[in-house]
């Protein structure tokens, strides 16, 4: 396993999640007439899953687990080898499927769910880096 890839994306990781934590106390309706705070944050969430994703697929890879059938699942698959705890895992698949709204505008996004992301999901990140600082030690 590249350990120095893998630490160089979660030191990304720690740099996006920071400036989101600049974000975390705004509300919805502030969060709605502000289409600029909108994709900051849109696309920080975005760059954050996929550094998530990323990581993981170096771990699947590496470990010779099962090859995940999308996104979402590749965190299943790292619950399915012990590497994240299923509570985790189901929240960072929620957000892998978050990342396809934002990214592929299958629908409209809802503030209240970004901004709960805001508020009280950030912590779901550094609980990822901690599992993945784990598994490489």
């Amino acid at each position: 396993m590249d350990k120095t890839l893998i630490l160089r994306k979660l030191a990304e990781l720690e740099q996006h999640l920071e400036r989101s934590r600049q974000f975390s106390g705004i509300d919805v309706d502030a969060y709605r007439s502000d289409w600029k705070t909108q994709r900051i944050v849109e696309r920080l969430l975005q760059i954050m899953v996929e550094i998530c994703i990323d990581i993981a697929g170096h771990i699947i890879s590496d470990g010779k687990l099962r090859m995940p059938t999308g996104y979402a699942d590749a965190f299943r698959v790292l619950v399915e080898a012990g590497v994240l705890d299923a509570s985790l895992g189901d929240r960072l698949e929620r957000m892998a499927k978050f990342r396809n709204i934002v990214v592929h505008a299958y629908e409209e996004i809802d503030a209240a769910i970004v901004v709960g992301i805001l508020s009280g999901r950030l912590d779901d990140f550094d609980a990822f880096k901690q599992a993945v600082l784990r598994r490489i030690k």
